[in-house]
């Protein structure tokens, strides 16, 4: 028995098109970021009287790359706020931003505002000394001076003030108390802080940007090469601190967030997914990808 004849459907008019034709094996480019829809997002506000820095439609660019896309976001005053998603997702770039430090490199540009106490930070106009005297910031890797303890922690001060030689030890004291080191190094400030042991290097560069008596202090993985006994202290010292500045962290350890954080963001491709309160977001994470990286099904 003859096989039945295939029906083939009619072909509409057309006008003849000039794209070449795509396997259907072939593979689907990925279109670039700015041009994929967005992500499911969840954003909680913070109200606005605890705002101390205000995050709208931040662009950020390496060259041609677009490595954030329209972030919004606020940063509460006295309070910690950790930052947290794969690597790559621009949690890095952004407390980058937060001080103007990338403006030490050719090629790379922000967009959009970021209002410390209602003043746009990226205005040309901003005096960045003046800037990075109120935004401090604290390196993964520990960045002491090769000088002495007290020199280290008294260098921003005397860059910045005019104080008395008894002022001057004073505020050093009260720096190195704040990061939890005074009792350690009271007796050897005169020493090189090189001598100092890789968890106490760390707190003193915390120690040297709160001297300056900043009202923001970043905190870019601080604790990613130390010990956990090091950790421990310096995260004992972060909370301490919440007291007197607003703090952001960013840190791939989601237990560190969730010890040391008051609210938690969750960054994923240069986007904003989700941000709340540290604890709904590990406890009631709003969006499919929050939930699977506070659960480990990827990062």
């Amino acid at each position: 028995m003859p096989s039945p004849e295939r029906r083939i459907p009619p072909i509409q008019a057309q006008t003849p098109s000039t794209e070449a034709h795509v396997p259907a094996s072939a593979e689907v480019q990925t279109p670039p970021l700015d041009e994929q829809p967005p992500p499911q997002q969840f954003v909680e506000p913070v109200p606005q009287d605890e705002v101390k820095v205000s995050i709208r439609n931040l662009n950020f660019f390496y060259g041609q790359t677009h490595a954030l896309l329209d972030v919004s976001m606020g940063i509460p005053n006295k309070a910690v706020t950790a930052i947290v998603g794969p690597s790559g997702c621009g949690k890095s770039t952004l407390l980058r931003v937060l001080n103007r430090i990338y403006g030490l490199y050719p090629g790379q540009r922000a967009e959009g505002e970021v209002l410390l106490d209602g003043q746009n930070i990226l205005d040309r106009k901003v005096h960045l000394p003046w800037l990075r005297s109120r935004v401090g910031m604290v390196f993964q890797q520990s960045t002491p001076f090769p000088m002495s303890t007290f020199d280290n922690v008294a260098f921003g001060v005397r860059l910045y003030e005019n104080l008395r030689k008894p002022e001057l030890a004073a505020r050093v004291e009260e720096s190195l108390r704040s990061a939890a080191l005074w009792e350690e190094v009271k007796d050897k400030l005169d020493r090189s802080a090189l001598s100092l042991s890789g968890g106490q290097q760390q707190r003193l560069c915390v120690a040297r940007s709160m001297a300056v008596r900043p009202e923001v202090l970043l905190l870019d993985e601080p604790a990613s090469a130390l010990d956990p006994i090091s950790t421990a202290k310096l995260e004992d010292t972060i909370v301490s601190l919440k007291r007197e500045v607003a703090i952001v962290i960013v840190t791939h350890n989601l237990q560190q967030a969730a010890r040391v954080s008051d609210r938690t963001a969750f960054m994923f491709l240069g986007r904003l997914i989700e941000y709340g309160t540290t604890e709904r977001v590990f406890n009631n994470p709003r969006t499919a990808r929050a939930a699977d990286y506070v659960t480990g099904r990827f990062g």
